[in-house]
């Protein structure tokens, strides 16, 4: 059986990032019941990323990696939602687009067939990853008071991930011998999942101004399970508000690829109301 090692890597992003509302739950102005309210966000998210996967090899012997030894470069990253209510009823969709890669030379992060490499043997390996998560889902706000808020949804999530393994073992090892020594595998995943979940916010402060979101939800479906939740501190404006949550993100699959996929870290952002 393959270990799945559950070490972690960071992703530094160079600039902010568009977000979701439903991540951030910013209270909005009273208005008729009748009329839409929407809601944007922009913020810069710095996830700490971990991950595995066994790639086969073409041989009789697959070649599992653990990501977080590897990845350490975010060549792009996209985060943008719509959050939309009217009176209590409240419509959301998020998108999350990563593209990372890194490498390594005369490493010793990988495994051949579960078992880790011969003493003498090292690897130049290159891996890289695309992960875009889009969540789409509507719910009700049974609680709305000045003080605290709260409501239920239910909707769906699809992750797409992308993995490319390129190797090269410094001897022959294995099965892997002649031209075998160096190769390219991967593993695409493309899973839809049903999710439910409650997110709101509590308020304090003289004008309440200040406030803690929190956000969690849960599902299943192609993966196994998938859970994702959420809190934080914000406080506003006449404009709008200023916020900072800690996310975290958590995949298993049902594959046989052994692929797993976790975020955790924190968005510091801006909430706009219109």
């Amino acid at each position: 059986m393959i270990a799945r090692k559950k070490t972690w890597f960071v992703v530094r992003t160079a600039a902010a990032l568009f977000g979701a509302a439903a991540l951030t739950a910013p209270a909005m102005a009273q208005a008729p019941p009748d009329q839409w309210q929407f809601t944007g966000v922009v913020y810069l998210y710095l996830p700490k990323i971990s991950g595995s996967a066994t790639f086969p090899s073409g041989t009789t012997a697959d070649v599992s990696v653990d990501a977080s030894q590897l990845i350490h470069n975010l060549k792009f990253g996209f985060m943008g939602a719509l959050d939309a209510r009217k009176g209590q009823w409240d419509l959301f969709t998020d998108l999350i687009y990563a593209d990372v890669k890194g490498s390594k030379s005369q490493t010793r992060d990988l495994s051949i067939g579960g078992m880790t490499l011969p003493v003498g043997i090292t690897a130049d390996a290159n891996l890289k990853v695309k992960t875009t998560l889009w969540t789409l889902a509507g719910g009700y706000n049974f609680v709305e008071t000045p003080g605290v808020t709260f409501g239920l949804f239910g909707g769906a999530r699809e992750l797409v991930l992308s993995q490319t393994l390129g190797y090269q073992f410094s001897a022959e090892v294995g099965p892997f011998i002649g031209p075998l020594r160096q190769g390219e595998s991967n593993i695409n995943l493309n899973n839809w999942d049903g999710i439910l979940g409650a997110k709101g916010r509590f308020t304090f402060g003289e004008k309440r101004e200040w406030f803690v979101p929190y956000y969690v939800d849960v599902g299943t479906g192609q993966s196994k399970y998938t859970w994702q939740t959420y809190a934080g501190l914000g406080y506003g404006f006449s404009w709008g508000e200023l916020v900072g949550v800690w996310r975290y993100i958590d995949y298993a699959f049902k594959s046989s690829s052994n692929a797993t996929f976790k975020m955790n870290g924190p968005a510091i952002g801006a909430a706009f109301h219109w």
